[in-house]
């Protein structure tokens, strides 16, 4: 069993929560963004303590999955890589080309 925290864009929440799905029922311990229930707008000051949070489930993480549909990683997720990688982190990419 490994904890591993999701990255990648919100372009690809379904793909995301598939993923996730598939890697808990494999016996994974999986840290899921939060992913928005609504269509509301988030202030700068939510979207700083939103991005804090989830570079907390980073640290706790022993590897990162890397949702890159269409190779697609956005510069958010290219900061969450790096900083896993200076964590010693593993990362895992899940490549989807449609």
């Amino acid at each position: 069993m490994k904890i591993i925290t999701i990255c990648g864009s919100f372009k690809y929440i379904d793909e995301m929560k598939k993923i996730s799905e598939k890697l808990c029922l494999e016996g994974n311990c999986v840290l899921s963004p939060m992913y928005p229930i609504s269509n509301k707008k988030y202030s700068d000051e939510d979207k700083i303590i939103l991005g804090k949070m989830h570079l907390e489930r980073i640290k706790i993480s022993d590897a990162i999955l890397v949702v890159d549909i269409n190779s697609y990683i956005g510069d958010a997720t290219k900061k969450e890589i790096e900083f896993a990688k200076r964590l010693g982190k593993e990362i895992i990419y899940y490549t989807d080309i449609n």
